[in-house]
């Protein structure tokens, strides 16, 4: 029997295993989301905003038991958690009161007596989803879904079992319509024959590229519709003429969240070079400021990595650059003692070539690449296979032009890279493709069905 097994980042110990789901269970759950469908899509959007807003209360009510799930099974630290679970409720209250008229029927004029188009539910859909967000991530997904009319299977990391169930039970607890929200606690090989079930009728994906290439290829070879949503390597522009100050606070903070294990985080800071060593001063103090330690400890501000071979992959990547040229101003170093920690880090003298920049970098590393000017800045940024997220430090003007020629599905201007259940996020190039959030997050999962309406006939 496979084990779905969550461990301690913090002591490096199992905290949580359940079994994965059989195929006899794995069936179970489709055949409920199938038939769950048949009703839900014909309720109205007065019926679903009920459910979603019955959830949204469930987990605001219940956060300081969900809250602590996510610290103990990937280590996040606990004031994070609770923010967490606050944005999952603030999703599901925005599609309860947004998705009617994200979704009203739009009246085109042309030859007949009527023509527009209305937007109808697909079926099941199945989300595939990471361990560093579990809450987040599933009513990114789910709320945009269930108000559609759509019934969700959610295939949550494996890492995460606890949270998964208690997504599920956020649900049940409420009387949720049976079926209309399942977790699929399935092995990950089992997880291709679910994409290609005939019961799926679209896959919602988050995570790597190289698993997102495998997704969208099973999802196409059944000609089934995909949102992707893959890695990032974040560029953040810094320019002569920003509030070197806010940018370096604010860059700090987009580094560390979560431990900088998220995919929109400041992945690679180019700064330009006549204010390049004044900035680094800056960033170094604001990340010498930061509290490292147990995520249960409400003073906690960077917990440990989530898993060790994740730990072990980050300290190859800035070893390699270390070793290639890169300075480094703060940490870098395995520290000893139990769980998965890493110190802050903050590597400069990066060139775009070296790991650090090539590869996304997942945990609390700062990478600091001089640029001559903007329009170096701009070239160094696009240099990347990837296009999630970028943010730009300048004037509003320059920031709005520049942001025309940056490759990333979106752009902060001195701010931060965030998602917001009012504004679309995804990416482009291996970043991944299709829309999450806002109104077009909704209209991903939609048959947008043309009527023709001809003369009235008594």
């Amino acid at each position: 029997m496979t084990m779905l097994k969550a461990i301690d980042p913090t002591t490096g110990r199992v905290a949580r295993e359940m079994p994965a789901a059989t195929s006899d269970e794995i069936t179970a759950i489709l055949d409920r989301a199938r038939n769950a469908f048949e009703t839900w899509r014909t309720t109205g959007f007065g019926e679903r905003a009920e459910v979603l807003r019955a959830v949204a209360a469930h987990l605001r009510e219940h956060t300081d038991e969900l809250a602590p799930l996510m610290t103990e099974e990937m280590g996040k630290p606990i004031s994070e958690a609770r923010g967490e679970v606050g944005k999952a409720a603030w999703a599901a209250e925005h599609y309860a009161d947004h998705a009617e008229a994200y979704l009203a029927d739009e009246h085109i004029a042309s030859d007949a007596t009527s023509s527009y188009v209305q937007y109808l539910p697909l079926g099941p859909v199945l989300g595939i989803l990471p361990w560093n967000a579990p809450f987040w991530l599933a009513f990114r997904f789910c709320a945009p879904a269930l108000m559609a009319g759509n019934t969700c299977v959610m295939k949550h990391d494996p890492h995460v079992p606890g949270c998964a169930a208690a997504i599920e039970e956020a649900f049940r607890a409420v009387g949720a319509p049976e079926g209309i929200f399942q977790t699929l606690p399935a092995a990950t090989e089992d997880v291709e024959q679910v994409i290609r079930d005939p019961r799926i009728r679209a896959v919602s994906f988050t995570g790597s590229d190289r698993a997102g290439s495998k997704v969208a290829a099973a999802a196409a070879s059944e000609i089934k519709p995909a949102v992707l949503e893959l890695g990032g390597s974040d560029p953040c522009i810094v320019l002569a003429d920003a509030d070197l100050e806010k940018a370096a606070e604010v860059t700090a903070l987009s580094r560390i969240i979560n431990a900088g294990q998220s995919c929109i985080a400041a992945k690679r800071v180019v700064v330009e070079r006549s204010v390049h060593d004044e900035f680094v001063d800056l960033l170094a103090g604001h990340l010498r400021d930061l509290t490292v330690g147990d995520p249960r400890e409400e003073s906690t501000q960077v917990g440990p990595i989530a898993r060790e071979e994740l730990r072990e992959n980050l300290h190859r990547q800035v070893t390699s650059s270390i070793e290639a040229g890169a300075t480094c101003v703060l940490g870098g170093e395995l520290p000893d003692g139990d769980g998965y920690f890493y110190p802050v880090t903050l590597l400069t003298d990066v060139e775009p070539g070296m790991t650090t920049c090539t590869e996304e970098t997942f945990g609390p590393v700062a990478v600091v690449v001089a640029a001559d000017d903007a329009e170096d800045a701009l070239e160094i940024a696009n240099d990347t296979p990837y296009g999630l997220g970028a943010s730009v430090w300048t004037s509003t003007e320059r920031g709005e032009a520049m942001a025309r020629r940056i490759e990333a599905g979106q752009v902060s201007i001195n701010g931060i890279v965030k998602t917001d259940p009012r504004l679309p996020s995804g990416g482009v190039k291996r970043s991944g493709y299709g829309r999450e959030l806002g109104p077009h997050g909704i209209r991903e999962f939609v048959n947008a069905q043309q009527v023709w309406v001809g003369p009235v006939r008594s």
